[in-house]
């Protein structure tokens, strides 16, 4: 090999190059390092009405680290996220001292499972841990419709509660509360205060059919009525069976024909 003056050439060329790349790494870390890059301002954006400042400087107090060159974007992301009613954050580098944060806040739409959960759907149909009718919240957590589900069923209870209240709508009622049961069956209570059990869905008759089927006979059957209604059933193919809180309940409810 000595005696190959290419190969010595080429091997000096070599060893030469890993040196200047240790030699430049090396700088390149002394400077990422420096305090002359470091971190002096983190800026906030974001439409909110549930974080506080409070919340934002206590979630970063004392846990951020390294100069503009070496701090952990994504575990600040995390940090932020971590926050309640925070549904994504994005951090960003800005030269030459600044980090810039835009906050997106869950939106709520409604309560999910027991009250005493504290849990809360938002307009994706995610469940997130959060209270309303805070200080800085607008909402009330009376007014909040009632979502309930097994695990999993979050966005499509969602969904279905959308689809139940544009259904309802030419009837100026509203789903307050909408569940799906363990054996797959959805009940929807209106805003009225009436039950209805829609039962399971099924390719020859879907859920939304039966709904649909019900708001176009309501005003001329159920909404004639004086007698405030409990409960309907709308699992029957051709009407939907009663339940009126003065009857006595040991009377079973008849189904009343639904058809025009």
């Amino acid at each position: 090999m000595w005696d190959e003056p290419r190969l010595l050439h080429t091997a000096a060329n070599v060893l030469f190059a890993l040196a200047l790349a240790l030699v430049v790494y090396a700088a390149g870390t002394v400077l990422a390092n420096s305090p002359a890059f470091a971190l002096h301002a983190i800026r906030v954006q974001g439409d909110l009405g549930h974080v506080s400042r409070g919340q934002i400087v206590g979630a970063l107090q004392g846990r951020v680290s390294g100069t503009f060159f070496t701090v952990d974007v994504e575990a600040i992301r995390s940090m932020f996220q971590a926050i309640p009613w925070v549904r994504r954050a994005e951090v960003r580098r800005r030269w030459p001292d600044r980090l810039e944060v835009k906050l997106e806040e869950h939106v709520v739409l409604a309560r999910w499972g027991q009250g005493a959960e504290g849990r809360l759907v938002n307009l994706y149909g995610e469940v997130f841990a959060g209270r309303v009718g805070s200080e800085r919240g607008p909402e009330r957590d009376t007014e909040l419709p009632q979502f309930a589900g097994p695990a999993g069923s979050e966005h499509e209870v969602a969904r279905r509660y959308a689809l139940f209240r544009e259904l309802l709508a030419p009837l100026s009622l509203e789903p307050h509360a909408v569940s799906l049961s363990q054996r797959q069956s959805w009940q929807a209570r209106l805003s009225n205060g009436l039950t209805v059990q829609l039962g399971r869905d099924s390719e020859k008759d879907p859920v939304q059919e039966r709904l649909a089927r019900f708001v176009e006979v309501y005003p001329r059957t159920l909404g004639r009525m004086s007698r405030r209604l409990d409960y309907v059933d709308l699992r029957y193919p051709n009407g939907f069976a009663l339940r009126v809180p003065e009857i006595l309940r040991s009377d079973p409810p008849k189904p009343t024909r639904g058809k025009a």
